[in-house]
């Protein structure tokens, strides 16, 4: 049969599969058998793989267990099968075709020793951006389980409980006996775990270290584990002994049977995770249907808490340095002087200006200067580890040290001058004040603020080499 021949006569991406069924109703692997010239480039995919010729195994070009399985379905019932998934960075549309003859001629075979081949056509169409009309071809089943997810995202304004009463839901949606919502923040390194109990801080530390992995590691490991796919269905867990042996035995730890892992993702972008264990794999495609528009809605509503935390993140914190901005302090004293904030009944100013960074920035650059200001945000950090730490500007720091005692108040100063002292670049002139009982804030930072500066210019008294404006006369 002339397989090429005939696929060139269809329109669009196209490939044929053949497999056979064999006599005790088991699948032999899949074997690619023909490729249309448009879609031609599916054969470099993988540049170690041989030179194609018709029948070839197709895992010499990709893997991907789920469209395995719709080939498997397809061929085998001779039922057509849609798909329409986030996979690759672009969204798949793809259509499986159970093929009986070509032209006219019959292509189903059956040898001697009872094996039958079949064949399925694959076209594909794909696009960087969902297409509505795509998803909404869902059956009323799968179409009320996402109408009914889409209520739980959004019948709070909490996004932790939002989260935690979807992954109920999706629990349900897969019969599953544990579900979870695995949340990856790719700016910040930073992934939550969440469950219908909600967010599961010593059950992720405790599953990280398990594994010898940080949480984000974890999230790497499982994206590669994805082999590029969109999820894994996993009616057993040998692909995971193969691709992940330490996530494997921490499976198997917590009796673990099968699995679903869905890829949660924005714009392309890895938001998150659906975890699911135990299911019933008897409903793997109508599972697999619902979730591949419910990871589209989920991924909305993580993206856009991420970017409010971001935006609120910036907002209060200082980019160079990582400690609280100017907008942060003065919000924080303007909670206290109004009493949104209780005084606490003592309380430790700091005001700490960096000694000769603007010859830093005229002699060597404003890098070396951003440079000077990190490494002296960092001993600050070091030295009121616990204590509220801001730049208030340029070269400026201020700490308010709540129900501190004056000791040590005097000990955090005397510490961070030793670290100073210990470095060739950074100096600081500083000044404190202590509060108790009755006292106004502002006030005692002006106080504080004036004796950094006495502090500043006896520091240029003693260093005149090191005072810009003296030298610019």
């Amino acid at each position: 049969m002339d397989f090429q021949t005939w696929i060139e006569g269809i329109n669009g991406l196209a490939s044929l599969y053949a497999f056979d069924i064999l006599p005790d109703g088991t699948n032999s692997e899949i074997r690619l058998m023909a490729v249309n010239r448009q879609n031609v480039g599916m054969l470099q995919m993988n540049p170690n793989a041989p030179e194609f010729y018709p029948g070839i195994p197709y895992r010499n070009y990709w893997m991907d267990l789920n469209f395995e399985s719709f080939v498997y379905k397809a061929a085998s019932t001779a039922q057509p099968l849609y798909s329409y998934v986030n996979a690759r960075g672009v969204w798949l549309k793809g259509f499986y075709l159970p093929v009986k003859e070509i032209d006219g001629t019959s292509v189903s075979e059956e040898n001697a020793d009872g094996t039958r081949t079949v064949y399925c056509l694959y076209i594909i169409s794909y696009s960087d951006k969902a297409e509505a009309d795509s998803m909404s071809q869902k059956s009323s089943e799968v179409a009320k389980s996402i109408m009914d997810l889409s209520i739980r995202l959004h019948e709070t304004h909490d996004f932790y409980q939002a989260m935690a009463d979807t992954a109920k839901e999706l629990r349900n949606i897969c019969h599953a006996e544990k579900c979870s919502l695995y949340t990856v923040d790719k700016s910040t390194r930073q992934c939550t775990f969440i469950n219908e109990n909600g967010v599961q801080e010593e059950y992720l530390k405790a599953f990280a270290e398990a594994m010898g992995r940080t949480p984000y590691e974890i999230a790497e490991a499982w994206e590669a584990d994805l082999a590029l796919s969109d999820c894994l269905l996993l009616d057993n867990l040998e692909v995971i002994r193969e691709r992940d042996p330490a996530w494997f035995q921490s499976l198997t730890d917590h009796e673990i049977r099968n699995l679903i892992l869905y890829a949660i993702r924005y714009n392309q972008e890895l938001v998150g995770f659906i975890w699911a264990a135990n299911y019933d794999v008897a409903e793997m495609e109508r599972i697999k249907e619902t979730l591949e528009l419910s990871t589209f809605l989920i991924a909305a509503v993580i993206s856009n808490h991420q970017l409010m935390s971001q935006l609120e993140y910036r907002s209060v914190v200082d980019a160079l340095t990582q400690v609280g901005n100017r907008n942060a302090m003065n919000d924080r004293v303007d909670r206290l002087v109004s009493g949104e904030d209780a005084l606490p009944e003592t309380m430790g100013i700091v005001f700490a200006d960096i000694n000769g960074l603007k010859v830093v920035n005229d002699k060597e650059g404003h890098e070396a200067g951003d440079k000077l200001l990190v490494r002296a945000a960092s001993l600050m950090k070091i030295a009121f580890e616990g204590s509220e730490i801001f730049r208030a500007g340029g070269d400026e720091f201020v700490v308010i040290s709540p129900n501190c005692t004056e000791e040590n108040l005097a000990l955090r100063v005397s510490q961070l001058r030793g670290l100073t002292d210990n470095t060739s670049d950074v100096s600081f002139a500083i000044g404190t004040e202590f509060c108790t009982e009755s006292y106004d804030i502002r006030v005692a930072m002006n106080v504080a603020d004036g004796r950094m500066y006495q502090d500043k210019a006896e520091y240029y008294r003693t260093h005149p080499e090191k005072d810009q404006r003296r030298n610019q006369k």
